[in-house]
């Protein structure tokens, strides 16, 4: 049986070019910049197939990373959620990664995708998605909103889930007052602000770690919503900024390959459970949450 072709957009606008895959979760293919006589991955190309954790970047809605104990709580009611991806032990990135979603308008310089998800695989969220993708004269815009479309009022989340590359060359800064530890879960364990050897970005630090150093898939806590990715070898820098950042981003840098994850995100991982809730939204019927991220390309 012939596996059906995956639908490609592409938008480009000056010296930039985007591919959006609408149909696989609404996720980014590829972002490339026309730089010095050739076309350069600003993010991770996507390898093909149907897997989104190898696309360049997808949206997390209607909440973000890991939930654990099968679902939560919410006003005395247990809503469960089932796991959603082979070898995970928990759910995770909410399910309109798991979705195909419509291309509403579509432009030279953006595309508006669209999701409307009725208790996906018997998960308790009914809501309405927006996805906005846009390619300014700086850079990429990407504008991703939620409703509640639900019966009942019920905590949500959003997040990106942007794939970096890097070489011995890439320094990263991204400044936070502390991070969640974790197990191998990884599931939070407790908060530090003494940071872990290799943790600290506050200033510009070294992203490629060797096959035996340290894993990172961390929260870190007291973001201030701006992130810089430098490039020497390339003579670029990708500055990564969330409006309206509430504290909380993600780190996923997998050690001895070439790419890393940087997400912006509302909420820390499993904060169903956490005393707080900390970044979730309770949405009521009709209410809605927005996450808007800008990525800027310039020269070093």
């Amino acid at each position: 049986m012939t596996t059906p072709a995956i639908e490609v957009l592409t938008l480009q606008s000056g010296r930039q070019r985007l591919s959006v895959l609408p149909t696989l979760g609404a996720s980014v293919a590829a972002w490339d910049l026309q730089w010095r006589g050739q076309w350069t991955p600003l993010f991770r190309p996507w390898a093909g197939g149907s897997d989104l954790y190898t696309t360049a970047c997808f949206p997390l809605v209607p909440w973000s990373n890991r939930i654990t104990e099968g679902g939560f709580m919410h006003k005395g009611l247990h809503y469960p959620v089932l796991q959603n991806r082979t070898g995970e032990n928990y759910p995770i990135h909410g399910d309109g990664w798991l979705q195909a979603w419509q291309a509403e308008a579509y432009t030279d310089s953006s595309v508006v995708l669209t999701l409307s998800s009725e208790q996906y695989d018997g998960d308790p969220y009914t809501y309405a998605a927006t996805q906005t993708l846009t390619l300014r004269d700086d850079g990429l815009e990407i504008d991703l909103q939620v409703t509640n479309r639900g019966a009942d009022e019920l905590p949500f989340g959003l997040g990106l889930h942007p794939y970096f590359t890097r070489n011995a060359a890439t320094r990263l800064q991204s400044r936070a007052d502390g991070v969640w530890l974790c197990g191998a879960d990884p599931i939070p364990t407790g908060h530090t602000q003494h940071f872990p050897a290799t943790f600290d970005y506050n200033q510009f630090a070294p992203v490629d770690f060797p096959a035996d150093g340290p894993l990172i898939d961390n929260c870190f806590t007291g973001w201030d919503g701006v992130s810089r990715i430098d490039y020497p070898d390339r003579g670029l820098r990708i500055e990564m900024r969330m409006e309206d950042c509430n504290g909380y981003s993600l780190m996923y840098r997998p050690p001895g390959l070439d790419y890393f994850c940087l997400e912006p995100i509302t909420h820390p991982i499993d904060a169903f459970h956490m005393p707080g809730r900390d970044g979730l939204v309770n949405l009521v019927p009709g209410a809605s949450m927005r996450l808007l991220t800008h990525f800027k390309v310039s020269e070093l």
